[in-house]
């Protein structure tokens, strides 16, 4: 029996660092992306685990951040809090995490 879940598309799964202005919020994120080959750029998107600071900061609105993990940052914007209070995140070329950058490192990923 092969059981599949949802976080097996994911490509990033863990802590991370959400800088708004002057404010950085220590969070876990999950995180996916793929290349958009109608402009040719490269999308992320995900959800920012339950923050009691990002409620504070955000009020319901939507605010662009950089997204901090250990391979990278990149800018994106917060926003959209679901019911279980995460928030979607999302974001368009590098992405915040590393990504193949050859053919054959994706070859080589397990599946």
């Amino acid at each position: 029996m092969n059981s599949h879940s949802p976080h097996d598309d994911s490509d990033y799964i863990g802590s991370a660092t959400v800088i708004m202005a002057s404010t950085e919020v220590e969070v876990q994120v999950e995180l996916r992306g793929f290349f958009q080959p109608i402009d040719g750029r490269f999308c992320w998107y995900g959800r920012v685990g339950q923050s009691d600071i990002l409620d504070e900061f955000l009020q319901g609105r939507r605010r662009s951040v950089v997204v901090r993990t250990s391979a990278g940052e990149a800018a994106g914007t917060i926003g959209d809090r679901d019911f279980w209070g995460r928030y979607r995140i999302q974001g368009r070329g590098r992405p915040p995490y590393s990504t193949p950058s050859s053919l054959d490192e994706v070859e080589a990923t397990p599946s």
